[in-house]
């Protein structure tokens, strides 16, 4: 099947100084006990979630997804997932598979082909490896009201400059902004 619109978002959520993860890779900081009033509540997650086709992410982001579904589930559901990685590394469900050849071959002859809506969930790596390489459509990064002050920063060593179109800004009830950016391709 091939599709006649295929987007790639890259999202990532973030402080505000720019970490995704702190460096021992705990997420209590996700859990924001801010208030907004004038924020929005958020669409309805599972309607959303049903427009995503495919998930890809790195072999680290991967593992610490697999360890935290111990605790909260598989954040992913049965939406086809991607592992980008040269490990070999276990695979606890039937919709997640391996990929470790060239991202423009996954890019263009596994999931253009196949999925409409892919979203690039996790790894700094990678999702700087998507923009460098001019195969990422957007970024959408979830800004949570916190200063982490060290970890892993998101744009980490990317190399180069990358212009960029703001598409949407929303600030929810809970403190968190989430800024939409198309990415704009030399």
């Amino acid at each position: 099947m091939t599709t006649d619109i295929y987007k790639l978002t890259i999202h990532m959520v973030s402080s505000l100084d720019g970490m995704i993860a702190k460096k021992d890779n705990s997420v209590s900081w996700f859990d924001t006990s801010d208030s907004y009033e004038q924020g929005v509540s958020g669409e309805d997650t599972e309607a959303f979630l049903k427009k995503i086709d495919c998930y890809v992410m790195g072999a680290h982001t991967y593992e610490h997804a697999l360890e935290l579904s111990k605790s909260y589930g598989w954040a992913y559901g049965d939406i086809p997932t991607v592992v980008v990685t040269h490990r070999a590394l276990p695979l606890e469900r039937p919709n997640i598979e391996l990929y470790s050849g060239d991202l423009y071959t996954l890019v263009n002859e596994r999931l253009k082909p196949r999925y409409r809506n892919v979203w690039m969930a996790g790894g700094a790596m990678l999702a700087n490896d998507f923009i460098h390489l001019q195969l990422a459509d957007e970024i959408r990064v979830s800004v949570l009201p916190i200063i982490l002050g060290e970890g892993v920063s998101f744009f980490d060593h990317i190399g180069k400059e990358q212009a960029l179109h703001l598409k949407d800004v929303i600030a929810y009830k809970n403190g968190m902004v989430e800024l939409c950016y198309e990415i704009i391709k030399a």
